[in-house]
Parts: C-alpha cells; structure tokens; sequence
C-alpha cells in the first residue's frame, strides 16, 4: 500500500490521534508517497476534460495538499494559480515541488486558509478540489459550497472529479464501512477529531447542496476509467457553474 519511503505504522498512527490539521502537518513530508495522493491519470483526465474550455485567467485549487492540482492549473490557467489549504506543512511541501517545476506562465501563490472561509471574492475563472471532501462534515459543506461561488468570477466553473461508491456488498464497500465506522469510534472516544469519512460525499446530495449555493450543475462521464455493468460511469467530472 505505501513505498519504501512512506510513513511508518507508527507515523501514521500518530497522525491519526492528532487533529485533522496536525495530522496533516506531520503527514506532510512523506504524502506523495502514499495512496492518498490524488493519482496522476486521474489528475490528467480531469486536466483533458477542461482543455477545451479553456484557456483560463486564474485557478484556484481548493485544500491543495502538496499541489497535485495547482500543476493542472498551471497548464490551464496564463496569469495566477493560487493553492489553499489549512496545513502549513502541506503548503510547504506544496511551494517546494512547484518550485522551479515546468509549468505555463501563470504565477503561483500558495494561501493558508480554512477552507470553509475562503478569502476571496469573484477573483478566479476555474476552480477545482481533489480528494479533500472527505475532511469535511455534510453539515459543513453548505459553507464551504458558498464560499467557493463567491470567490469565482460570473461564469466561473467549479470542478472536481467524483468516483461512483463501490457496488454494495463488494469487498471495497465494506472496507470503506469498516472505516468509516472506525474513524466515528475514534471521534466519539479521543479528541481532538480527526475528520475523514469516504462514505458522505453522496452524489445526490452533493448536487442539491451546489444548487442550494447558486450552482447550475453539470455532469460528465470520465470514460477513461470504464462503466460498471449497470451502464453508469466509474468516475465523473462534476463541474458547478457560477452563473
């Protein structure tokens, strides 16, 4: 599951009794070498599908970890890209890989900030998230939904790509129970909270809650990664439109 150069049971285990936040920050060093780095064909699919729509002015990559999504940015959009996400170590590692990285023209800033209050207002065209809704409760989305509409320009698009939930019954559906069950043991038995769920980013309610902060949705098949046997897709782009 990890490489030689990943973190150690007991790294891992330290992250996990610590705050979502803190976890992270001690995380940081030795993420691109685990499986929770958003991977890189997933990362280029989602970079193909906004191609044509592109080019654009300014991105935004909201919870940008160690920066996989500024580098698709950095090929979409020709004056700023800008990084936010709430773990200082995560931005440190983030402005070191990009440092001197090939890249577009765009400048890139990385911006420390919760991103349930984001602190921008109708400063960016694109927007888009990877891996990161986990770390947010349902009932903290709304905010979060909101705050990414104001900081778009009209006309802005937010998108982010949205795997379909393993079949029930599967072995993955009930590995994915298994932790989250585990993760809502854990916060109801030590604080501080360490908040990652698998099982809460639902697509139906995703698609209500973009809508109920101004949204006008779109949904897209990602048809690199196949179709199930039911004909749906494995992976879509979920692209929210300001308008």
């Amino acid at each position: 599951m990890f490489t030689p150069h990943g973190p150690t049971l007991g790294e891992l285990a330290n992250q996990a009794l610590s705050s979502t936040q803190t976890g992270y920050d001690l995380l940081a060093p030795k993420f691109d070498h685990t499986p929770y780095r958003t991977p890189d064909r997933l990362l280029g699919a989602v970079a193909d599908t906004l191609r044509p729509l592109g080019p654009f002015r300014a991105g935004l990559d909201v919870c940008c970890g160690t920066g996989a999504g500024v580098g698709v940015l950095r090929e979409l959009c020709h004056e700023r890209v800008t990084g936010v996400d709430f773990s200082t170590g995560m931005l440190h590692r983030a402005r070191a890989a990009h440092a001197g990285a090939p890249g577009g023209p765009a400048e890139v800033t990385w911006v420390r900030a919760d991103a349930r209050a984001l602190p921008f207002r109708a400063s960016f065209d694109l927007a888009v998230s990877f891996g990161a809704f986990g770390h947010f409760l349902p009932a903290e989305r709304p905010r979060l939904f909101a705050g990414v509409h104001r900081a778009l320009r009209p006309g802005g698009r937010f998108v982010f790509p949205l795997p379909a939930p393993p079949p029930v019954g599967s072995r993955a559906y009930w590995e994915l129970w298994a932790f989250d069950a585990a993760m809502r043991v854990r916060n109801l038995l030590w604080r501080p909270r360490f908040i990652m769920y698998y099982r809460t980013f639902r697509l139906t309610d995703v698609l209500t809650e973009l809508t109920g902060a101004g949204f006008t949705v779109e949904l897209s098949p990602l048809e690199e990664f196949g179709r199930r046997s039911d004909g749906s897709p494995y992976c879509r782009t979920v692209t929210a439109h300001r308008g």
